[in-house]
């Protein structure tokens, strides 16, 4: 059957008894599962963890430049790395930037959450935030009609009743 109609005789399941087989284009169907696991991946979202660096004695000036930055970033729907860099004897004062941190995440509260809570490594203490809502997508012209059509209908009606 399958050479009269020039398709493939493939087995689906072996184990089955009896053994279930499918008369396809195996060509055809290969093309089609790997077109479609390529648009899987284009669709897929990566998320990307930009960071910050600061110093223990980095000035308030310097890191709200730095917090302008992350909000966009996180308002774009990427994480965000906050580390700070000990060098020298300012190892001694982790306090002093463990306040720079929660200044940061308080700064930044109105648009992330913090996932990872500061935590010091070696010479260096980080802190990781995530988006607290998901990036949003422009819509479209024709969206937002839809949406407005009902409401003007009801506001019709309202004017109508009274």
């Amino acid at each position: 059957m399958a050479r009269e109609a020039e398709l493939d005789l493939v087995e689906v399941s072996g184990n089955a008894t009896p053994p279930v087989c499918r008369i396809m284009d195996f060509g055809k169907f290969l093309y089609e599962r790997t077109k479609k696991e390529r648009e899987a991946k284009k669709a897929q979202t990566k998320i990307e963890i930009k960071e910050i660096r600061l110093r223990p004695k980095t000035n308030e000036h310097h890191r709200s430049f730095k917090t302008r930055d992350a909000r966009r970033w996180l308002n774009d729907g990427m994480k965000v790395r906050v580390t700070v860099r000990f060098r020298g004897r300012e190892i001694t004062y982790p306090e002093l930037a463990l306040e720079d941190l929660r200044e940061i995440a308080a700064e930044l509260a109105d648009v992330s959450t913090v996932e990872l809570m500061p935590a010091i490594e070696g010479r260096v203490m980080t802190m990781v935030l995530a988006p607290s809502k998901p990036a949003k997508k422009k819509t479209t012209t024709s969206d937002t009609s839809k949406s407005d059509t009902p409401e003007i209908e009801s506001s019709d009606n309202d004017s109508e009743q009274n």
